[in-house]
């Protein structure tokens, strides 16, 4: 973080502090929040994570859970007196207040002092503060950084390293993916060393599926799935009647692009989901087809390199054809260096 000694400087007195993260959060979303809110309360601090909307039912374990302000549950009032109080705003998970919603606005028009901490492609410059890298794999790994950088490693306790590991093995796929660096094991080992299950968090976030959505996860791979073995691409295109037949629930969803991207030769992937609000875009590759900038230039989205999401306000079937339409622009990036499905 640029100007660490001033930020340090900031937390010298008790201070009104506001966490707030993307909609929907996911496990570094909600992980590196709580876990920073655990640390930050330790340090004397009156601490509120406020979310744009609901998260998955296997996240609810970590501590601190049951403080959470979902600003989309009728909380807005209070969720506007608590931003209009700060003295402190932390923005984690996020590059751009758009991804949170109606709290973008309040968070902007607030007086209080703006904390981006974040890993994702073209951060917004709204920020006092920036602990922002993309070579980070989560933002719960810059959170432990900024932890350590203030000279408090020694506050991590069992709580606050659960949150942050559950953030790490995540966003990391299970330490799948190629962000999973030389630096990702030294942090889980500190991790580990400070109180970390790491098989408890891995069976509450992995192993805690309900009926419905495991009978969901077979209908979709063996009804909805499409593949595009000349654009080297697979994709699950889900309507809002299916999701209701099968009590569909925050997060039951999650990971399912994965399927598609295991497939052999398979380059890049996607889940296209009606919400009934809009059509809600989630997107994969590997190697050198950047989804960001698939996202961006055609579907308002964008995330990282090799995932990243998009939003469409056409119907489920328009959003598709467009889709398909673009692989056919994108043929030569998507079959560059990978050898055609046949």
């Amino acid at each position: 973080m640029q100007n660490l000694s001033a930020f340090k400087e900031e937390l010298t007195s008790p201070k009104n502090i506001v966490i707030t993260t993307h909609h929907k959060p996911d496990a570094d979303a909600l992980g590196s929040s709580l876990g920073l809110a655990g640390y930050l309360a330790k340090t004397g601090h009156s601490v509120k994570v406020i979310v744009p909307t609901d998260y998955p039912k296997f996240l609810s374990w970590m501590s601190g859970n049951d403080d959470v302000i979902v600003f989309s549950e009728n909380r807005q009032e209070e969720s506007a007196d608590l931003v209009k109080a700060a003295d402190l705003i932390f923005c984690l998970d996020f590059s751009s207040l758009h991804r949170i919603n109606e709290l973008g606005e309040l968070v902007r028009s607030s007086s209080a002092k703006k904390v981006l901490i974040d890993h994702h492609l073209e951060p917004e410059d709204f920020a006092d503060y920036v602990l922002w890298s993309t070579a980070a794999a989560a933002t719960a790994e810059l959170v432990h950084q900024l932890i350590n950088d203030l000279g408090d490693g020694m506050l991590i306790d069992e709580n606050i390293s659960e949150s942050l590991y559950a953030g790490i093995m995540t966003d990391t796929g299970n330490f799948k993916h190629p962000n999973t660096t030389k630096n990702i094991f030294m942090v889980c080992a500190d991790l580990i060393d400070k109180g970390a299950d790491t098989s408890k968090v891995a069976k509450l976030i992995y192993d805690t599926n309900s009926v419905d959505r495991v009978k969901f996860l077979g209908y979709a791979l063996n009804e909805k799935l499409k593949i595009l073995p000349e654009y080297n691409t697979a994709y699950f295109a889900i309507s809002a009647e299916e999701l209701k037949r099968f009590n569909s629930k925050t997060g039951d969803t999650e990971g399912l692009v994965n399927y598609a991207l295991s497939i052999e030769g398979i380059k890049f992937a996607a889940v296209i989901i009606d919400r009934t609000e809009a059509i809600k875009m989630s997107f994969r590759s590997t190697g050198d087809f950047s989804v960001n900038e698939f996202a961006r230039e055609n579907f308002s989205g964008g995330g990282h390199k090799n995932a990243s999401g998009g939003i469409s306000h056409e119907t489920l079937e328009a959003t598709v054809e467009k889709f398909e339409r673009l692989l056919e622009l994108n043929k030569e990036k998507l079959s560059n260096g990978i050898k055609t499905l046949v």
